[in-house]
C-alpha cells in the first residue's frame, strides 16, 4: 500500500500537472467542503430547533396528563395524586384546572387560557414560575380581598400591564339567575410577570390558584387534569399506560409527544428533506472527482503503461487512483467539517441570527452540534468520493501497455 499511496500523493502534489487538472481538482475539494459544511450547519440548526423547543415544552408543560373525559372533572384528585405519585419514574403530580376566559383591562379584551394551580407544588415542577421577570409569585389576596394572578411577559408588554394592576376575567361557564344565565366575572390583581421562553404561552397564559379557578368556573373541589412530571420524559408513553391502568376505567392519559406530534414530525421531515437536497451538493462534487480521475487516466496513459511494463500489477494501478479519490474526498470532508462546526458554534454561541419569536417561538436560531451528525456526514461524503473513483480506477487498470507503447 505504501507504493500506491506514494505515487498517488506525488502526482496530486506535482506542479507539472496540466492547469485544467489542478483547477478541477481544486473545485472538487471546494465542492466537497461546501456540501459537508452546509449540511453540518443545516442539521445543527434543525437539531437545535428541535431540542430547544423540546426543552422549553418540557419545562412548562406536563410530561403526562391524566383526564376524565365526559365526567365533569376529577373529584378525588388529592387521593388519586397520592396513589399515582408512587408510580415508578414519576417525579411529581400536580392538579390543575384549565379554562378559556375573557380578560379585560383598560377597555381592551381578549381570550386567554387560565391555569388553576397549587402554587407550592407547581413552583417546584413548572419552570414558568421560576422565571419571574416582574413582581413576585405571591397569590395572597390584597387588603380588599382581590385574588392574584400571574401573566406572561408578551401580554404584559402588549397591554402595558405591570404588577399591581387590576384585570377582569369573565368565564363563559355562567350562573343561573332570575334574569337568565349570566357569565361569571371576577377581578384579579396582577402579582407577577413570567417569561417561559415560549411566545404562545407568554402571550396567552395566566396562572391562578386552584380555589380562584374553581370559583371562576363555578365548580366545587374539582380539577380537570392531573399533570405528571417524569424523571425521564422519553419514557412518557410507558408511564402513561401504567398511570391509566392504575387510575381505573374512565380515565385517559396523554403524553407530551402525542400533544405535540405534528410539531416534531414536521421537524423530522424537515431534517430529512434538508439532508437529501443539500447532500446533492456533495454528490455533484463526487462527479467532479470522477471527471478529475478520468482526465488523469487519459493524460497519464503512457505513464501507466510504463509502470505496468515494469511489473506493476493491475490491482496496484487501481489502488493508485483509489487513493487519489480518497485523498481529494478526505481533504474536502475535513475542511468542510471544520468550517461547518466553527460557523455553527459561533452562530449559536453569540446568537448571530435573530428571529421573530411570534413566528418561531424562539428569539434566535439555536444550533446544536451533534457528533453523530458529523460522523454520518463524513461517512456519506467519503462513500460518494470513493464511489466516484471506481470507474476511472477500473479503466486505468484495464489499459493494455502494448497498445499504448507500440509507437513510442
Amino acid at each position: 500500500m505504501k507504493f500506491e499511496w506514494f505515487v498517488a500523493r506525488r502526482y496530486l502534489r506535482s506542479p507539472y500537472r496540466p492547469a485544467v487538472l489542478r483547477l478541477v481538482t481544486a473545485f472538487s475539494v471546494l465542492g466537497v467542503s461546501a456540501g459537508v459544511a452546509t449540511l453540518v450547519i443545516a442539521l445543527s440548526m434543525n437539531t437545535g430547533f428541535r431540542e430547544t423547543l423540546q426543552d422549553r415544552l418540557l419545562g412548562v408543560t406536563a410530561h403526562v396528563s391524566l383526564t376524565r373525559p365526559g365526567s365533569g372533572g376529577i373529584r378525588n384528585y388529592e387521593a388519586l395524586a397520592t396513589k399515582l405519585g408512587s408510580t415508578p419514574g414519576v417525579r411529581s403530580v400536580t392538579p390543575a384546572i384549565y379554562q378559556t376566559v375573557l380578560l379585560t383591562f383598560a377597555g381592551q379584551a381578549r381570550g386567554v387560557v387560565t391555569k388553576g394551580i397549587d402554587p407550592e407544588r407547581e413552583r417546584r415542577s413548572d419552570e414558568a414560575l421560576q422565571r419571574i421577570v416582574g413582581g413576585h409569585v405571591d397569590f395572597s389576596p390584597d387588603r380588599d380581598g382581590m385574588e392574584a394572578l400571574l401573566i406572561g411577559k408578551q401580554l404584559a408588554q402588549e397591554w402595558k400591564l405591570a404588577p399591581g394592576d387590576y384585570v377582569t376575567l369573565t368565564s363563559p361557564q355562567g350562573r343561573l339567575t332570575p334574569f337568565g344565565m349570566l357569565p361569571r366575572t371576577r377581578r384579579f390583581r396582577v402579582a407577577g410577570v413570567f417569561d417561559s421562553g415560549f411566545y404562545d404561552y407568554d402571550e396567552n397564559w395566566c396562572f391562578l390558584t386552584l380555589a380562584a379557578a374553581q370559583g371562576l368556573s363555578g365548580t366545587d373541589n374539582i380539577v380537570n387534569v392531573l399533570e405528571f412530571r417524569l424523571d425521564q420524559p422519553e419514557r412518557a408513553t410507558e408511564v402513561a399506560r401504567q398511570v391509566e391502568q392504575a387510575a381505573g376505567p374512565g380515565f385517559s392519559a396523554t403524553t407530551w409527544m402525542e400533544e405535540n406530534h405534528a410539531l416534531f414530525r414536521a421537524l423530522r421531515l424537515e431534517k430529512l428533506v434538508t439532508a437529501i437536497f443539500i447532500g446533492l451538493i456533495t454528490f455533484v462534487a463526487g462527479l467532479n472527482i470522477l471527471v478529475v480521475l478520468s482526465m488523469t487516466v487519459t493524460d497519464k496513459a503512457r505513464d501507466i503503461a510504463v509502470l505496468m511494463s515494469m511489473g506493476t500489477r493491475r490491482e496496484q494501478i487501481r489502488r493508485i487512483f483509489l487513493w487519489q479519490g480518497i485523498a481529494i474526498g478526505a481533504t474536502g470532508t475535513t475542511v468542510g467539517l471544520c468550517i461547518g462546526y466553527a460557523l455553527a458554534w459561533t452562530a449559536g454561541r453569540f446568537h448571530l441570527i435573530p428571529l421573530d419569536p411570534q413566528v418561531y417561538a424562539v428569539p434566535y436560531v439555536p444550533f446544536h452540534l451533534s457528533p453523530w451528525d458529523g460522523a454520518w456526514i463524513a461517512l456519506a461524503a467519503m462513500a460518494i468520493s470513493v464511489g466516484a473513483t471506481l470507474l476511472p480506477a477500473r479503466a486505468a487498470s484495464r489499459l493494455l501497455p502494448v497498445e499504448i507503447l507500440r509507437y513510442e
